[in-house]
C-alpha cells in the first residue's frame, strides 16, 4: 500500500502564499497534519491528503493576530470566535477588560469556551474596565497586578491602562511598573492633559517594547501644527517604543492617518479595538482595517506583515504569525476584491478606495472554522443522502 496516501489531514491547494516570516511570496500548497503545518511547497499531490481545498485565486496567509480587542469586562465586549474567525483572525489579545481582582473569573468564564487563541493585557485597575472605577487611583496597584501576570504567563502578556481622565501619571506609571515587576511590557491608551504630555509619555515614561495604542486618534498630537509628524514621535520609535493602530469607534481618523502615512509613519501593528460599537459604523474588523491601510498607501505585503509577523513580535510570541513547518496550523485565505469601495473612519468621513480584503477561509489549529464560499464542501446535488459532512 502506498504510504503517501492520506498522509496529510488537510491540503490547501493552489493559493498565493504570503508568509513574511519565511520569505514566501508565490503559489504554494499548504499541507496540515495533526493540527500543525506539515509542508509548504509547490505541487503537493492531492492524493496525499484526506481533504483537499482548492484556494486558487486567493491569498493564503498565516492566521491574523489582532492584538487590541475586547472580549471581557468592557461593556461592549464580544465573544471572540464569532468575530475573529469570519475575519481571518486566529489570535486575539483582550486589552484590559480584567484587572487583578477579576482576571480569574475571565479565565474561567470565557477562555475555556473560545476556540480562538486568547491572550490578555491585565488592567492596572484592580476591577478592570467597569466604568467609574477606571478613574479610581486607589485601584491602580502595580504589585498585585504583577503577581497576577506572573501567575498566568500562558495568557497574560503584560499590563494595560485605558480611559484614565485624571491629571496625573498614576495609570501610566502603575501599568509600566506592573510590567517591569513581571518582566513584561505595557500597552498604553493615553489622553494628553495639561500636566501630562504625549511627548513626556513617549520619551520619559515608556520603555523600549512598551506600546502606545490608538496611533491615529484625533486626541493624539501625532502631527504638529505644520501637519508633519512630530520629531519626538519619530525619536520614540527610534528608542524602541511601539505604535499600535487600535482603530476602535473613536480612534482612527483619515485626517490624521493619511498625512502620517504620506510621511512614512505607519503602525508597527494593525489592530481593531473591536467591540460592539466599533464593529458597526466604522466597521473596525481586521479585513476592513487592513483595507483602509492598503488604500492609504501601505504596500499589500506590508499590510500582511503588520497583521501577522509584526504583532507576534510586538507581543513577544514569535512562534505565531507564521506558516513554518511544525507551527500550529492557523491559516487564512483572502480574496482581494477590486472595484469602487468606500471606507468610513471614526468621524464618519469617507475615503474612496479600489481594493479590499475579504476573508474566504479560516483554519484554526488545523480545523476549518470559517468557509465563506463553501470551498471545503461538496455540492449538495452530488453529495447523496448526506448528513453533516466532515
Amino acid at each position: 500500500m502506498d504510504q503517501t496516501l492520506n498522509q496529510y489531514d488537510l491540503l490547501l491547494k493552489g493559493g498565493h502564499v504570503i508568509d513574511p516570516a519565511n520569505g514566501i511570496d508565490g503559489v504554494r500548497d499548504v499541507a496540515i497534519q495533526e493540527g500543525k503545518i506539515a509542508r509548504v511547497a509547490e505541487g503537493i499531490p492531492s492524493a496525499q491528503a484526506k481533504k483537499v481545498v482548492d484556494v486558487s485565486g486567493r491569498y493564503v496567509t498565516p492566521g491574523l493576530l489582532d492584538i487590541h480587542v475586547h472580549v471581557y469586562g468592557f461593556d461592549g465586549w464580544l465573544f471572540p470566535d464569532t468575530h475573529a474567525f469570519p475575519n481571518g483572525v486566529t489570535t486575539v489579545v483582550d486589552t484590559g477588560g480584567a484587572g487583578w481582582k477579576n482576571f480569574e473569573a475571565f479565565r474561567e468564564e470565557v477562555l475555556p469556551k473560545a476556540k480562538t487563541r486568547v491572550f490578555a493585557f491585565l488592567n492596572i485597575v484592580g476591577a478592570g474596565m467597569l466604568g467609574a472605577v477606571e478613574q479610581d487611583v486607589s485601584e491602580m496597584k502595580a504589585v498585585p497586578a504583577a503577581e497576577m501576570i506572573r501567575k498566568y504567563p500562558e495568557v497574560l502578556i503584560g499590563s494595560k491602562t485605558a480611559h484614565f481622565m485624571g491629571p496625573g501619571w498614576e495609570a501610566v506609571d502603575g501599568a509600566v511598573e506592573a510590567a517591569a515587576l513581571s518582566g513584561t511590557f505595557a500597552m498604553i491608551d493615553f489622553m494628553p492633559k495639561p500636566h501630562r504630555s504625549y511627548r513626556e509619555l513617549l520619551l520619559e515614561r515608556l520603555r523600549p517594547g512598551d506600546i502606545h495604542t490608538h496611533l491615529y486618534a484625533k486626541h493624539i498630537p501625532l502631527l504638529g501644527e505644520d501637519g508633519k509628524v512630530n520629531g519626538y514621535v519619530r525619536e520614540a520609535r527610534e528608542r524602541g517604543v511601539l505604535f499600535d493602530l487600535g482603530h476602535g469607534a473613536g480612534s482612527f481618523w483619515f485626517r490624521i492617518a493619511a498625512p502620517a502615512m504620506n510621511q512614512g509613519f505607519g503602525p508597527d501593528s494593525i489592530s481593531t479595538d473591536l467591540h460592539k460599537s466599533s464593529a458597526l459604523i466604522p466597521n473596525a474588523t481586521m479585513p476592513v482595517t487592513m483595507s483602509k491601510m492598503l488604500n492609504l498607501g501601505m504596500p499589500f505585503r506590508e499590510v500582511v506583515l503588520r497583521s501577522t509577523v509584526e504583532p507576534a513580535r510586538v507581543i513577544r510570541r514569535p512562534e505565531l504569525g507564521t506558516l513554518s513547518v511544525g507551527s500550529e496550523a492557523d491559516v487564512a485565505a483572502f480574496r482581494i476584491e477590486e472595484g469602487a469601495f468606500g471606507f468610513v473612519d471614526s468621524g464618519h468621513a469617507k475615503m474612496r478606495g479600489s481594493r479590499r480584503f475579504q476573508c474566504a477561509l479560516t483554519v484554526r489549529a488545523g480545523q476549518i472554522v470559517w468557509d465563506l464560499d463553501g470551498l471545503s464542501w461538496p455540492d449538495w446535488e452530488t453529495a447523496g443522502k448526506y448528513d453533516v459532512i466532515r
